[in-house]
């Protein structure tokens, strides 16, 4: 099976060469970094099987976020601790986008675009809610997650929110639950969200560069509910730890063209697409963020130094209801790293140590 690495191993020495003097230093690294990838030159960890006493020493993977093969677990790990936070109530997904106007602004400044995005978006929302008109509500709970790219890998930033139907009453001490499939219009919701994205790219020195058309256009903001947000949370894991492109969508890399599989929208049949290998490369760096940039953000009274638990909350949405509305049960948590099967009679194996020995010498010195 083709993998990332694969790509970058053999078209990343060519792609620095020619454009590695002009590329952030986080594209660089994701070459660099994501090409050695379980190659053996990161060291190899040696597994011994606790049934057959058999020995394997297992090239080590470079574990950077960006990477489709080494962040699985991980996954699995948000997923299982999203789930069991969830609270007793309807949950709607709100995707705030930005017109293609400004995608190539962003593009080149994209700490400063993506900051912008998510502190307007979450401020035009807490303005909405806080209205007495809809929600009246001043504390909200926000799993805020920024998404760019789209089937094909072009780039098309937008912030995925999942949000309780409700909110925290401006004491504190009541749950202010939206009426069913409604949560806030989404009109005047964009309209404000466009006036906080206009303030935040001019406190950012960015708006000269702005064709002032972009702030008489309609933007574009979708809500929908999503009932207990179990599905939405599956989505969403699948965007936090990697980027752009699985492993399982590659078809061939080869005659300095990378092929992968892809779907249109509203349509499951699968299609290929191929293109110049450096094109490609130029489509999956675009989605490489800068150095410590968070992708996941939580808001309200789901951050982490709120002072209240999810338990607390939940107790507030119980009141709210007079008992018609359940606890969710919590769930079991799956989560466990993943396990090494053995090559002889297939039982685990477990993690002796990690080595940057050669494997030969790793298993005679076991």
């Amino acid at each position: 099976m083709i993998t990332l690495t694969d790509v970058l191993r053999q078209y990343g020495p060519a792609y620095l060469q020619e454009y590695g003097r002009a590329m952030p230093a986080a594209h660089r690294q994701a070459i660099e970094v994501l090409s050695r990838c379980r190659s053996g030159e990161l060291g190899y960890a040696l597994y011994r099987c606790t049934a057959c006493q058999t020995w394997q020493a297992v090239p080590r993977s470079c574990g950077n976020r960006h990477c489709p093969g080494c962040q699985g677990h991980k996954t699995r790990q948000w997923l299982d601790k999203q789930i069991q936070r969830r609270l007793p109530c309807p949950y709607f997904l709100l995707t705030f986008t930005v017109p293609e106007e400004l995608r190539r602004l962003i593009r080149s400044n994209q700490r400063a675009g993506y900051e912008a995005m998510f502190q307007s978006s979450v401020a035009a929302l807490r303005k909405l809610a806080a209205d007495d008109r809809y929600l009246g509500a001043t504390d909200l709970g926000l799993l805020a997650v920024l998404h760019t790219w789209g089937r094909t890998l072009e780039y098309h930033p937008h912030i995925h929110m999942l949000v309780p139907a409700g909110g925290l009453s401006r004491n504190g001490d009541q749950w202010r639950a939206a009426p069913c499939h409604f949560l806030v219009p989404v009109w005047p919701l964009s309209a404000i969200y466009r006036a906080k994205m206009r303030d935040a790219l001019k406190a950012a020195g960015l708006d000269e560069q702005v064709d002032p058309a972009v702030w008489r256009s309609d933007w574009v903001v979708h809500c929908e509910a999503v009932g207990d947000g179990k599905n939405c949370l599956e989505y969403l894991a699948r965007y936090v730890f990697r980027v752009a492109i699985s492993n399982g969508r590659l078809v061939s890399c080869d005659d300095g063209r990378v092929v992968f599989r892809y779907k249109k929208v509203g349509s499951n049949r699968w299609r290929q697409m191929a293109l110049e290998a450096s094109e490609f490369l130029r489509r999956f760096l675009q989605h490489v963020l800068p150095s410590g940039f968070l992708r996941v953000r939580h808001y309200g009274f789901l951050h982490a130094s709120t002072k209240r638990s999810p338990a607390e909350i939940g107790e507030l949405i119980e009141q709210y209801y007079s008992g018609l509305v359940e606890r969710l049960p919590e769930e079991p948590t799956t989560t466990a790293w993943p396990a090494v099967p053995c090559p002889e009679c297939g039982e685990p194996m477990e993690l002796v140590k990690l080595s940057f020995t050669p494997p030969l010498a790793l298993c005679d010195s076991g």
